[in-house]
């Protein structure tokens, strides 16, 4: 008998997942991939856009191209989850399964943080793409980088920002009128690695970016550009580029899977309390960043637990390969330089991180992890 699984979501962990499926059990197994976009950004394309160093059309990969044995995408929005009985309802129909897997990922909540809708965030795709026309009419006062939860994906993303917008102003000989001040509510910018995040602090220090740790933006108040702090204290601002907090799938909530706000996972298998059924990238609490090479970590030990029950006939509870809870990011540093650091947090008693410093020559490794994935999921 075909197997049946459902994925729900179409970034790095349900693409990755569904790739192994189709791989390993064509024949075996039916997919059915569904997501309510057209196309896949890479999250660390944004950022390009929003600079100016790419365009939106150039960093979207269609779904259309995304083609596997045994696997359909479809494009629909999902509107209930029963995870009981492995049913997913959309605009579209129904679909049950044997195995679920939600990868729906997190979603940006705006109302959260009043005022937001009023300002700049640059973490959605529309959000940076609108901030590539509004940067270059940014030439005095103060650019504040604002951070309204945590955790927040891609933990670097911020640093990154302030980092390409000192560039940005430097290129355009109007740094010196600009302040660039960054606020986050972390002790450091990349707490897993202390050695990243001195080496951040260094680069800000270098570029006079003033970094506050510990504090989150509570409140922006757009028509007197001040931004209120959760310590009570306020900032004024001339352009604010804000992080919304990050909450789950309205969806996903409504199904009664999320505690705490996320999904309650097995970290080494993925797998839900419900049989049968898996969580895996951003919804999922695992305990690791939020980011895409850990999600693609994650739908391995997924795919991996799935075809083990497959192949045993739906018997036991087979698990194959564990996530291992590691994986590499890539900093923007300015100067066309890459810092990289590769994450550890299940080894040893806490997270560990090993830095490696900035050089030209790892954005070379950086387009080589994207264009692996485009040629694998994508075939181009």
């Amino acid at each position: 008998m075909t197997a049946r699984v459902t994925v729900l979501g179409a970034g790095f962990a349900g693409m990755e997942l569904s790739t192994i499926l189709s791989e390993t059990l064509a024949d075996e197994v039916q997919v059915t991939l569904i997501d309510q976009s057209d196309a896949f950004v890479f999250g660390y394309s944004k950022l390009d856009v929003m600079f100016g160093r790419t365009t939106l059309d150039a960093v979207r990969l269609p779904y259309r191209h995304f083609a596997k044995p045994g696997v359909r995408l479809l494009r629909e929005t999902v509107q209930a989850i029963d995870p009981a009985s492995r049913r997913v309802t959309t605009d579209a129909g129904s679909h049950d399964c044997d195995y679920l897997v939600v990868a729906l990922g997190a979603d940006y909540d705006i109302a959260a943080t009043p005022g937001l809708a009023d300002v700049n965030e640059f973490y959605s795709v529309a959000g940076a793409n609108r901030l590539r026309e509004i940067l270059p009419s940014f030439s005095k006062g103060r650019a504040l980088i604002g951070v309204c939860g945590a955790p927040y994906k891609c933990p670097p993303a911020p640093s990154e920002c302030a980092l390409m917008l000192h560039d940005l102003l430097s290129t355009r000989g109007v740094r010196e009128q600009c302040d660039i001040t960054f606020v986050l509510p972390l002790p450091s910018p990349v707490p897993p690695s202390p050695e990243t995040s001195k080496a951040l602090l260094a680069a800000f220090a270098e570029r006079g970016i003033t970094f506050m740790p510990n504090r989150r933006v509570a409140a922006v108040d757009a028509a007197r550009r001040i931004a209120s702090l959760d310590d009570g204290s306020e900032l004024p601002y001339e352009l604010f580029l804000g992080v919304p907090k990050h909450r789950a799938p309205a969806v996903v909530e409504a199904s009664g899977m999320t505690e705490g706000g996320w999904v309650t996972v097995n970290p080494r298998t993925l797998e839900t309390p419900f049989p049968n059924v898996f969580a895996v990238g951003d919804i999922a609490n695992t305990g690791t960043p939020k980011a895409g090479v850990f999600a693609e970590g994650e739908a391995k030990a997924a795919a991996a637990a799935i075809i083990s029950r497959i192949r045993a006939g739906g018997e036991g509870q087979g698990e194959g390969r564990l996530y291992d809870g590691k994986g590499t990011c890539y900093i923007e540093f300015g100067g066309g330089r890459i810092g990289r650091v590769d994450v550890d947090f299940f080894s040893g008693p806490k997270p560990t991180g090993t830095y490696h410093e900035p050089d030209v020559a790892l954005r070379e490794d950086k387009l080589r992890f994207e264009s692996s994935r485009i040629a694998r999921w994508f075939g181009r």
